[in-house]
């Protein structure tokens, strides 16, 4: 199951993210928000990783304006590892090295064609289990 959250600059993408999710028949648990009126991004990114850490969840998609702040509010929940990416290249390089756990996009920064293309990117590429990488996220957890 994948959990999404955003705040208000997110919120279009978000949207198209979950028609994307809905076309694919990829269950998904949307913690809001739920519009454009100013919300908080600190709170939504906290209830997705939280969803994660959990074990709710298998895998998350936060986005804001930038994907920026949403992203530093996740990696402060222990266990989360999230990237933000705008391109597939990074989607891809962040689930095979850094297993990462988490997807941050910036709903003014991509567009939604490019951004649905980063998203089914990052769900579905696999971690490499390459040793390297796993004594890396070895070292970022502790």
């Amino acid at each position: 199951m994948i959990a999404l959250g955003c705040d208000h600059g997110g919120y279009d993408l978000k949207v198209e993210v979950i028609k994307y999710l809905e076309e694919k028949n990829i269950p998904y648990k949307d913690f809001g928000c739920e519009g454009h009126e100013s919300v908080d991004y600190p709170e939504y990114a906290r209830k997705v990783a939280n969803a994660i850490v959990d074990g709710q969840c298998d895998k998350g998609i936060l986005i804001c304006g930038t994907g920026i702040g949403i992203s530093i509010a996740a990696n402060k929940v222990k266990g989360i590892r999230c990237a933000l990416c705008s391109d597939c290249f990074s989607a891809e390089a962040t689930r095979e090295h850094n297993n990462a756990n988490i997807l941050a996009l910036g709903g003014r920064v991509v567009g939604p064609g490019l951004a649905i293309k980063i998203v089914d990117t990052f769900l579905n590429t696999e971690f490499s289990n390459d040793e390297r990488h796993i004594r890396r996220i070895n070292l970022i957890e502790e």
